[in-house]
């Protein structure tokens, strides 16, 4: 009697077990910007709730056990899903392995977002300044298509400092898609104002973001007044060196760092993925 043949074997790939702080997504989109930097979309489970330029702790399941780090959500709160902006560390510990997620994969989200990057840490004022390099940009994607934002604020200001100009992620989406948006462009037209630089090569606006500021070229160019801590809050999510460099040029000229438990005039956001 001939032997009965094997039922073949399911190609299905377990899914790792995600540990009980965090939610299980999948990976619904994928985009590389360059060879340095990155974004993805996931799945996003109705019980997570944040606050425009919260961060969660992100990562993968790696030899069974959790691999995160802080990454802020580029989505908006109202979105359906969640989206992020990475760098690409050749030997990252976790971003040498993010790089390489793909549609369907499987990604961790924590589920207590947090951060200082709130406007509720600010006390009130005329113009929002949100300051940012390279993968910085992340929570003020968020912040400006918060319709609260536009509310308490008369004027918003993007700064976006990267060294090449292929570097502007979202670029074409800020100047060319969110001013036609279907329920936020009439709310932000005339009151966003986007201001990318780069330093290693020709653009319309180039320069350290530091050296536009405290120049006052940022201030001319858009047309107004001189930082002061008397109309203007600021913001600040980037390299250790942009952060430390305009946190100290805001407090030579009168600004307080805000705080969750005391608002100020300008707030920095510390947890940035450097690997």
């Amino acid at each position: 009697m001939d032997a009965l043949p094997l039922a073949p074997q399911s190609q299905a790939v377990a899914k790792p077990a995600i540990p009980p702080a965090f939610f299980g997504e999948t990976v619904t989109w994928v985009h590389h910007w360059t060879e340095s930097q990155f974004s993805f979309r996931c799945t996003r489970d109705p019980a997570l709730r944040f606050v425009a330029g919260q961060f969660a702790m992100i990562g993968l399941v790696v030899d069974g056990k959790p691999l995160v780090r802080a990454y802020s959500m580029v989505s908006p709160p109202w979105d359906e899903e969640l989206e992020f902006l990475s760098i690409k560390v050749a030997n990252g510990p976790l971003t040498s392995r993010l790089q390489h997620i793909k549609v369907g994969d499987t990604v961790l989200i924590g589920k207590k977002p947090t951060g200082t990057l709130l406007t509720e840490n600010l006390l009130p004022g005329r113009t929002l300044w949100m300051v940012s390099t390279g993968t910085g940009l992340a929570p003020f994607m968020s912040l400006i298509r918060e319709p609260d934002v536009y509310e308490k604020y008369e004027r918003v200001v993007l700064m976006h400092g990267v060294r090449e100009v292929k570097e502007l992620a979202y670029h074409d989406y800020i100047e060319r898609e969110l001013p036609e948006h279907e329920f936020l462009g009439e709310m932000l037209r005339g009151k966003l104002l986007y201001y990318p630089s780069v330093t290693r090569e020709a653009f319309r606006t180039q320069g350290r973001v530091t050296t536009l500021l405290e120049s006052g070229q940022v201030c001319r160019d858009l047309g107004l007044a001189a930082l002061s801590p008397e109309q203007d809050r600021v913001m600040l999510c980037g390299s250790e060196a942009m952060n430390a460099d305009v946190k100290a040029l805001l407090e030579a000229r009168g600004f307080t760092e805000g705080s969750n438990s005391e608002p100020g005039t300008y707030v920095l956001e510390k947890a940035f993925v450097t690997k």
